[in-house]
């Protein structure tokens, strides 16, 4: 007979990676209190939130939720992060507290139903957020019809100076 608790957090998992962009999954050991909550508090203001849940409990969520079960990642103490808006945003929240403090280590995650590896979540977080993606590309379609509009206004104004130009040679004639 399975345990009531385990079966309430197994659902309770599996609802929360319906709803999720990515989760990426981090080995807190050595974390002091003081350390949690500055971690938990900044990966809350980039969109995301950590728990701490069995492995074991997850690993079964995945594959019930026909998700990678991440078996590799999925061995020793575990936090997960699971990121609601910008998985970049929330990766690099984490990869930003690893720089400064080595006890918490990235282990992996899974993004659209792939697993990555701890590189590659490093990879993601060195991306630019979504936000300065959206930005550069209006950017770039400013610059290009920006530079349209000076071609097709160059047209009228060089046949202006064209006729300006034979206008005033033909009284010289």
């Amino acid at each position: 007979m399975p345990n009531a608790q385990n079966v309430e957090t197994l659902a309770k998992i599996k609802e929360e990676l319906e709803g999720v962009s990515a989760l990426w999954v981090v080995d807190y050991r050595g974390l002091s209190v003081k350390e949690a909550q500055q971690l938990r508090r900044s990966i809350r203001e980039a969109g995301a939130h950590l728990t701490v849940y069995k492995n074991k409990l997850v690993r079964i969520a995945l594959a019930e939720s026909g998700l990678p079960e991440m078996e590799d990642i999925l061995a020793g103490p575990s936090a997960f992060v699971f990121a609601d808006g910008d998985p970049a945003a929330a990766a690099k929240a984490i990869k930003d507290f690893a720089k400064d403090n080595e006890n918490l280590v990235i282990k992996g995650g899974m993004m659209d139903g792939v697993q990555y590896s701890a590189e590659q979540v490093e990879a993601i977080a060195s991306l630019p957020s979504r936000e300065a993606l959206i930005g550069q590309i209006a950017g770039l379609i400013s610059g290009v019809a920006r530079g349209l509009a000076v071609t097709i206004n160059g047209v009228p104004s060089g046949l202006a100076q064209s006729i300006k130009q034979v206008a005033e040679q033909k009284p010289a004639a």
